[in-house]
């Protein structure tokens, strides 16, 4: 083993253990342990992913596409098909690299997860094998019900499994399903993952599920409860579901979180993380992943030679690393650590978390006023509804999820709580199309334009963890009325400097750098190091690029656009977002409202489409809003003006590598 490598098991392999000789249940449990290998290794190239869950649904997902379901018979493109599809999502690279053991996706697909024209990190249709794009929890059961309708009105052969997340059993869509499913006589089987175990706590911490096989009967359903990773035991439980006509039924499979790799398996994770489980999300350091493969190679290789298959086949693949260079600012880390000390004198500042303190840097608030600190669970309506509540009491509600997430789900929540006139802050971590990696579930390209809808609500996101401080402290002490507050989630790209004596005024933003040329206006730490990028490029080329950062993202002060747009006939706004409803339709809002189009041209470069999955760099310069792209544009909009040997036959390398600046 070296650092430099991962290693993968051919697809050939498999199909030799496959066609063996070897009794049933040791030939899955084999399989499954060779899955857990290149799961690892997915994960490790790409840089990021979900162990934990992955492997204590493996050898249930091994279960169905190896033994269980017709999907190797029929095809994938059968209508006759068994439907697999997991809801919870995150456990896609065991769903992955289980369809790469059986030669549906292709090596080159799987090397590829989280990169431009790879696999994507939650669920998605596009590719093979995958049945419904998932990510957002909570929807599977009624996707197959949805899938299991379809197949009785059509005429169509096949049965419709569904495994879901005991954490996800939060979520209230879910028992909406319950009853629905029921109420239909839909005969899906659907497999609880019941691992114990959220993103870092254990379920009965955040929110305790109860007597589950009573809930679930309850509805109505049919219920088998058995060890997750006991194959024949589990096998027993699907036939029996299986031979259940116009019944839905539950299999709740006791599993173990992480499990085939001894210190990521959940009772001694959680011991050595003292409370805390840590193989949730990301990829293991080198360390982690050398002793993580080498358990699972000598299982794996110990139960292939016993079985008389000989040794076991490596592929040794060059790891790919995203190269260094991030500073070490965090704009999150900024907004707890502020967060904490405005509690300090501010007795009214309660905190409300959807199982994402960690992510959300609210995990110092919990533990420093933990009387003061609410967790939800994975139920943000409710969450919403409840911080409404608890703002006509008295109290500033500081409610934390991931923006997709709390912007759309809880959208109606939201604004029932405006219609109050409470006070509320809806803070919307990893806002943007950056990271990308998960993919387009995790991606919030919406929620600007989803909170700019509602009355009297203030959008704003900071550059840099100064102004993340300036800014939580104008929602918590100056706002009369409910705040969103937009953060990047991860290391900045670069540290963004503000000029000497900023202070936030409402509507304003700062000037990064002077221009005559064009005027660029973005926000937070990700578009403004590419603007800022761009403007660098273009300046030793004779371009001079003016850059203003504008944290308020659908407030705009007239008289402070007017100053600023004074010497500029060329506008351009830049939106990690889409298009509508973002900064650029406030600002051309603004200046439309004060008579400030008519000498000037206005462009917005935004997201176009459904956002792509990748690394930053693939991702940005995809959707045309990296540094060189966003150079060649602003190159188009100067020759506009007629700038002569300025602009015309202009080349721009913008320099810096995207990927670089977000490690």
């Amino acid at each position: 083993m070296t650092s430099d490598a991962t290693y993968l098991i051919p697809v050939e392999a498999f199909a030799r253990v496959g066609v063996s000789s070897v009794p049933r249940f040791e030939r899955l449990a084999l399989i499954a342990d060779m899955c857990r290998l290149n799961a690892l290794s997915a994960v490790k190239r790409a840089g990021s992913g979900h162990l934990g869950t992955s492997f204590s649904a493996m050898d249930i997902m091994v279960l169905l596409y190896h033994d269980l379901l017709n999907v190797r018979e029929v095809g994938i493109a059968s209508r006759d098909r068994d439907i697999f599809l997991s809801s919870k999502g995150h456990d896609v690279p065991a769903q992955y690299s289980v369809l790469y053991s059986l030669g549906i996706v292709s090596r080159e697909r799987l090397l590829k997860l989280r990169r431009l024209g790879g696999l994507e990190g939650h669920p998605n249709v596009q590719v093979p094998g995958i049945e419904a794009n998932t990510g957002s929890l909570g929807m599977g059961i009624a996707k197959g019900r949805g899938a299991a309708v379809a197949k009785r009105i059509r005429g169509y052969g096949g049965k419709v499994v569904v495994m879901t997340g005991d954490g996800e059993l939060q979520e209230g869509q879910i028992y909406e399903s319950l009853q629905t499913t029921r109420h239909q006589r839909v005969g899906i089987t659907v497999v609880v993952d019941h691992n114990r175990i959220q993103s870092d706590k254990p379920v009965a911490e955040i929110t305790d599920l109860g007597d589950l096989e009573a809930k679930f009967r309850a509805f109505g359903w049919h219920v088998e409860r058995c060890n997750g990773h006991d194959l024949p035991a589990l096998a027993a439980a699907f036939e029996r579901c299986f031979a259940l006509a116009d019944q839905p039924r539950i299999i709740i499979a006791d599993t173990v979180k992480g499990r085939g790799v001894s210190f990521m398996e959940g009772p001694a994770a959680l011991r050595e993380g003292k409370g805390l489980y840590r193989w949730h999300a990301g990829a293991p350091d080198d360390d982690a992943f050398e002793r993580a493969h080498s358990e699972l190679v000598e299982r794996a290789t110990a139960a292939h030679r016993a079985v008389g298959l000989g040794e076991l086949e490596l592929e040794r693949v060059p790891l790919v690393r995203t190269p260094s260079g991030v500073s070490d600012e965090y704009v999150a880390e900024a907004y707890g650590r502020r967060l904490v000390e405005l509690a300090a004198t501010h007795q009214e500042i309660v905190v409300l978390d959807g199982d994402l303190a960690a992510d959300c840097r609210v995990r110092k608030f919990e533990e420093t006023y933990p009387e003061r600190f609410v967790e939800n669970g994975i139920a943000e309506q409710d969450m919403v509804t409840m911080a409404g509540a608890m703002a006509r009491q008295g109290l500033l509600p500081v409610v934390n999820s991931f923006a997709t997430f709390l912007a759309a789900r809880a959208n109606e929540q939201i604004y029932n709580n405006v219609t109050e006139g409470s006070k509320v802050l809806y803070v919307c971590h990893f806002g943007g199309l950056i990271p990308a990696g998960p993919g387009p579930s995790h991606q919030s390209v919406r929620d600007i334009s989803l909170f700019a809808a509602l009355p009297g609500v203030t959008i704003v996101e900071p550059c840099n963890a100064c102004e993340a401080a300036l800014l939580l402290d104008w929602c918590v002490l100056e706002a009369t009325g409910s705040c969103m507050l937009r953060l990047a989630i991860g290391p900045s790209p670069r540290r963004i400097e503000l000029p000497a004596g900023y202070a936030v005024v409402p509507g304003r933003g700062a000037v990064l750098r002077e221009g005559r040329d064009v005027v660029v206006l973005g926000y937070g730490p990700v578009l403004l190091h590419e603007i800022l990028a761009a403007a660098d490029a273009l300046g030793e080329r004779g371009v001079a690029v003016a850059v203003v950062d504008m944290p308020w993202l659908n407030r705009v002060d007239p008289e402070w656009l007017a100053d600023l747009l004074a010497p500029h006939a060329l506008v351009v706004t830049v939106d990690n977002h889409v298009a509508a409803g973002g900064l650029g339709d406030s600002v051309l809002r603004a200046m439309a409202a004060h008579d400030l189009l008519r000498t000037r041209r206005v462009w917005n470069f935004a997201v176009e489409g459904v956002p792509v999955c990748g690394t930053p760099g693939e991702v940005l310069a995809h959707h045309g809003l990296d540094a060189a792209s966003l150079a060649r544009r602003l190159v188009e909009v100067v020759r506009t003006k007629g700038l002569g040997a300025a602009a015309e036959g202009l080349s721009v390398h913008a320099g810096g590598n995207a990927d670089a600046a977000f490690g």
